[in-house]
């Protein structure tokens, strides 16, 4: 009997240190010997892990920029430029400098100018929401009031304000990480060009119903008259599918456009207060 137990051990031992082996050899053949530099350029990264840039965390990124040849199309909306030429010496390559962007919410359709049709009385999502009717006013494309934006936002950028039940974005706690944007079901949300003391100019709506529609359904809505194509001296604003659009890398902040909007569906943010125009037969 002794001598099966002893026979025993010897074969679970042998089994054993050849499975040891063998785990030994495959663990040397597979070895990946990971590159030091991208533990460096981690530490440069704002370990936000938010998304923004296309990939699932700090670390993919970081994995990314040390294995691509060229880098100057990877971009971290969350680093700073500064971060990112420390990155670039890290590595020994050129990046290209970036505008730095700010998310914006195209849509004006407060209760005022968007009368209510319905209740929505159901999931709290804007995504499932959105797949079962067009929303608690006429308008389609608008937003539809339930937050889902702030809910994917890490850095405290985005709320809902209770008088209008619209999202609205704090411009300084924004990084431009792209998650309100990917968020929102109806795509009014989108990064735009940060311009100094944070000056904007864009078209408010994204309906694209023809204008008697479109401005039935929102008061503000911009309804493709075409008025601001005609005045902008840039050729910054474009009008397609009924809806205008202005390209915050081509406009100037000129202001010649908004004036022009019969629907005041064109908003100018943070500007000084237009002055008036003097009254006929003024003095």
């Amino acid at each position: 009997m002794s001598d099966i137990v002893i026979y025993s051990v010897i074969t679970v031992s042998a089994m054993g240190t050849a499975a040891a082996i063998i785990l030994f050899m495959v663990a040397k053949k597979f070895n990946v010997v990971e590159d030091p530099r991208i533990d460096l350029v981690e530490e440069e990264l704002p370990a936000a892990n938010c998304g923004g840039c296309g990939l699932p965390g700090c670390r993919a990124f970081a994995e990314a920029l040390v294995r691509a040849d060229d880098i100057s199309n990877l971009k971290c909306p969350v680093s700073s430029s500064e971060a990112m030429s420390k990155i670039a010496v890290i590595l020994g390559k050129e990046i290209s400098s970036q505008d730095p962007l700010v998310a914006v919410v195209r849509c004006a359709g407060s209760p005022e100018y968007r009368t209510k049709t319905n209740v929505y009385d159901g999931t709290p999502s804007c995504t499932i929401s959105s797949t079962l009717y067009t929303g608690e006013a006429g308008c389609p494309h608008g937003c539809l009031g339930l937050g889902e934006c702030v809910e994917v936002c890490k850095f405290d950028a985005i709320y809902m304000n209770p008088e209008t039940g619209l999202p609205e974005v704090i411009d300084e706690n924004c990084t431009a990480c792209n998650a309100c944007v990917i968020a929102c079901p109806r795509n009014i949300i989108e990064l735009r060009k940060k311009n100094k003391k944070d000056r904007k100019i864009y078209v408010s709506c994204i309906n694209e119903e023809k204008g008697g529609v479109a401005r039935k359904s929102c008061k503000v809505a911009c309804i493709g008259c075409g008025k601001c194509v005609k005045v902008c001296p840039y050729e910054a604003i474009t009008l397609e599918n009924n809806l205008a659009y202005i390209d915050p890398f081509k406009c100037k902040l000129c202001r010649k456009c908004a004036p022009e909007c019969p629907t005041n569906a064109i908003l100018e943010i943070n500007f000084p207060v237009r002055k008036q125009k003097a009254e006929a037969g003024a003095k």
